[in-house]
């Protein structure tokens, strides 16, 4: 029997991915604590939103791993994975947005994933400065970080590909890359050849962000099917937010303005099932004021969507048949069968919902 699940505007469900496993150095852990330090929960509710924080999944720091140096700390990496999967499953099946906090941008691995319990079909806009687009074969430095894309659809390591039972995760005619200013050679010549849509930095720059914005989400998946929606802070230019690791100083970058008016077009869409945010890290924001910018710009982003899709004709076309959405909380049962270099997880099927746009894309 298929899950029926409604959408609800008002309801955020936040989900802490304290995870830096994928990166370089520690410090991204920090930032669901940070976020909600800098009043992220109070100033939702404020505006009108009903929120529920599920709390954090364990924490993964990045360590050396010098036996593995060209994918590294793959095991607390799938630990990390697994424990978020489920949490985003709840917060899917409960009509409320999942707001998961990050942490490294792996965590886009278990959003979608959980994401699929339900829909058959996920796509994705990565907001990303980068593409993210090696494999353990081209990458300069090991991190899991800079593959993600590749993991995504079926490249790189085996054991996050065999994260979801039948590969690839996201097929790459239904991802959008969006901001990419970086390029290593590798990823220019597996972005000639693969269909995966992008619009790189200097196109955005002299079309405009509006008309890249609204261009990208319509030729996603003919702009019908569910999406997870990823923002990787270091999309934004260093001098409008610096608490980035990887935020540069080569002049690159969307700028503030600029990423909310994407993020803006995107969140409206009433297909987007989740919302994500990574990179922020606290240990380059002593004083907190990124963290408070990061607040105001997905409070900001958040009352665009409500305002977009709580009226009469957004809610007579919702996504799915209206029933009373189960209670909010963290999964207590059946978690999820850890996986292992050597095993291969057993997925359930995935249930679509009874939706018309699904049913279309066999």
């Amino acid at each position: 029997m298929a899950v029926k699940i409604v959408r609800q505007p008002r309801k955020i469900a936040i989900i802490g991915a304290p995870t830096s496993a994928a990166v370089p150095k520690p410090g991204h852990e920090r930032a669901p604590a940070a976020l909600r330090a800098a009043g992220l929960v109070e100033r939702l509710r404020a505006v009108g939103f009903e929120v529920t924080d599920m709390g954090d999944v364990k924490t993964q720091l990045s360590q050396p791993d010098d036996e593995h140096p060209r994918a590294r700390n793959i095991p607390p990496l799938i630990t990390a994975l697994n424990e978020l999967r489920p949490h985003v499953e709840v917060a899917v099946k409960s009509g409320a947005l999942p707001l998961i906090l990050g942490g490294d941008c792996s965590i886009v691995l278990a959003t979608v994933a959980g994401a699929r319990r339900y829909y058959r079909h996920v796509g994705l806009i990565y907001v990303d400065r980068d593409a993210d687009m090696n494999v353990p074969a081209t990458t300069p430095s090991g991190c899991v970080d800079g593959m993600v894309i590749s993991h995504l659809i079926g490249r790189g390591a085996p054991e996050l590909i065999r994260f979801w039972g039948e590969p690839p995760l996201v097929r790459e005619p239904d991802i959008v890359l969006f901001g990419v200013d970086r390029l290593d050679a590798p990823e220019k010549l597996a972005l000639e050849r693969t269909p995966i849509r992008r619009y790189l930095g200097e196109d955005i720059r002299r079309t405009g962000v509006t008309a890249a914005a609204e261009s990208a989400v319509s030729r996603m998946q003919g702009g019908q099917h569910e999406f997870v929606l990823h923002l990787d802070m270091d999309a934004i230019a260093s001098n409008d937010f610096s608490a980035a690791s990887a935020a540069g100083t080569d002049g690159g970058g969307m700028s503030l303005a600029d990423t909310q008016k994407a993020m803006a077009i995107f969140a409206a869409r009433p297909n987007m099932v989740a919302l994500e945010v990574s990179t922020y890290n606290p240990t380059l924001d002593p004083d907190g004021s990124g963290a408070k910018v990061l607040v105001e710009l997905l409070v900001g982003i958040l009352t665009v969507r409500w305002a977009a899709l709580e009226t009469p004709a957004e809610l007579a076309t919702e996504a799915n048949n209206p029933v009373s959405a189960p209670a909010l909380t963290a999964p207590q049962v059946e978690p999820p069968t850890e996986l292992s270099a050597t095993t291969k997880e057993e997925t359930p099927e995935p249930t679509e919902p009874q939706d018309t746009s699904e049913s279309s894309d066999a």
